[in-house]
């Protein structure tokens, strides 16, 4: 004896399996899966810029500053990858207009996180170290401390702040 599947039932096992597929497609099905970073040398040269960025862990803040002897966010950024040849505004509003976005669940070491009220009104810039399933780790220039390395995700003063990020040293 043959069963047959009602037509109800057809169509209800498509679209089950079209929202799958569609939810895969779009990679939001597992965010915590690693990112892909394309070729070894776009990772080392992201590895090479962040051990090189935690160098100045120690420095201090110095307002619109853009050298060891004092940095600001953006100065700090901007300095850290200047020395990669990669052109950075040391102005964290503009930063938060170059490169191209990445979802905060995909950024990768040397992004860039922007803080603060909104898009229009961008507060300070911090550089990813890594990214892991207890939040974002990132190096960067506070007015209070000077260059300290810190989950942002887990702070109560930076979490509530986090805006988006931007990748500025892939070349689309």
């Amino acid at each position: 004896m043959r069963q047959r599947f009602a037509p109800g039932i057809i169509l209800s096992l498509f679209l089950l399996f079209a929202a799958c597929n569609a939810v895969k497609k779009t990679g939001t099905k597992d965010s915590s899966a690693p990112p892909k970073t394309g070729n070894t040398a776009g990772v080392q040269l992201r590895n090479r810029i962040v051990t090189y960025a935690q160098k100045y862990v120690g420095s201090s803040y110095k307002y619109a500053g853009t050298s060891p002897s004092g940095f600001d966010c953006s100065g700090f950024t901007s300095y850290v990858l200047k020395e990669f040849k990669i052109k950075a505004s040391p102005a964290s509003a503009m930063q938060a207009k170059e490169g191209k976005s990445v979802p905060l669940e995909r950024v990768q070491p040397g992004d860039l996180i922007f803080f603060g009220e909104s898009a229009n009104h961008i507060s300070h810039v911090a550089m990813v170290v890594k990214r892991s399933k207890e939040g974002i780790v990132c190096v960067h220039s506070t007015t209070s401390r000077g260059v300290i390395v810190e989950n942002v995700s887990s702070s109560n003063y930076w979490k509530p702040k986090i805006l988006f990020a931007r990748d500025i040293i892939s070349k689309s």
